[in-house]
């Protein structure tokens, strides 16, 4: 039986979530129609975390559907956005949580002497970019190992990722080094472990240098999770969600359990993003996004 009080609420919220953006009418109508099925309830978030989305996860939706969707949530922010489509976050209100960019590609990075000239020049460019937006993340790589021991790649980063620092403490912006996986997803990636990470954020010794701690890449490679982030919360600026194994949804059907995961986040204190980086199976992968953010609101 269909409740035609809540049918009517949701067409009510509806109408307001379009016409609170300042798109014009046309636009209105044309969004309000296409997703006659596929609205979602603001959700009414407790405030312990800022939860943001990785837009390459649903690429079958353009960047203008998918912001207004994420905003009608109550998300905050859309992960890895570069600088050419900022105005369409800010069109509706949504900060890039985590810039992208400046980087050459994830195997060609810092670790690598070769690169440090491009990437330098790149970052300088694109802290002004990030600082000027009102920004203040900007992801980075380590590159892969291709034969340098990880004792050299991590000197290498250190001396490359310095060149940057000092302006990005100045800008305002926080580089954020990327803990990716070697054993399923990038084989021969450096900065494929915590410990390494934490180590490159020690001998840096800059308040704007910290790791994206990617739940998903760091439980295959790893585990330990939980307590690996209680005791090196400080080095972390950044975490990515992800369902092990098949990087899927966050729910019952993979293994870890990020009830447990985010409330050892928030005693933290982490002031920064928890982004989810699944890639839906479900029909309907918007749903997908507000299950797994009524998962991880604790």
């Amino acid at each position: 039986m269909i409740n035609k009080s809540n049918t009517k609420r949701r067409e009510v919220l509806k109408k307001m979530v379009f016409n609170s953006m300042g798109l014009p009418l046309i636009d209105q109508i044309k969004l309000y129609n296409s997703n006659q099925n596929n609205y979602y309830y603001q959700i009414n978030m407790k405030g312990n975390l800022n939860h943001s989305v990785c837009k390459w996860c649903y690429g079958q939706i353009s960047l203008e559907e998918f912001s207004l969707l994420v905003k009608s949530m109550g998300i905050k922010g859309i992960d890895l956005i570069g600088p050419e489509e900022w105005p369409i976050l800010k069109k509706y209100g949504l900060t890039s949580s985590m810039c992208n960019g400046a980087e050459i590609s994830l195997t060609e990075g810092w670790n690598d002497k070769q690169y440090h000239s491009t990437l330098v020049d790149s970052y300088l460019k694109h802290i002004d970019l990030v600082a000027d937006a009102g920004y203040t993340n900007l992801i980075c790589f380590s590159g892969n190992r291709r034969a340098i021991d990880d004792e050299k790649g991590m000197g290498n980063c250190v001396e490359g990722l310095k060149k940057i620092l000092g302006y990005a403490e100045k800008k305002g912006v926080i580089i954020q080094m990327e803990l990716l996986n070697s054993k399923v997803d990038h084989q021969d990636y450096m900065c494929d472990n915590s410990p390494w990470g934490f180590e490159l954020c020690r001998r840096i010794d800059s308040s704007n240098f910290k790791l994206l701690y990617d739940i998903y890449h760091m439980q295959i490679n790893e585990g330990d999770v939980i307590r690996t982030i209680t005791e090196n919360h400080q080095f972390i600026g950044h975490y990515h969600t992800g369902g092990v194994p098949g990087r899927n949804e966050i729910d019952q059907t993979q293994e870890l359990f990020y009830p447990a995961i985010m409330k050892a986040i928030v005693s933290t204190c982490f002031k920064g993003f928890v982004a989810q980086e699944f890639i839906p199976k479900n029909n309907n992968p918007m749903q997908s996004l507000e299950n797994a953010i009524r998962i991880c609101d604790v």
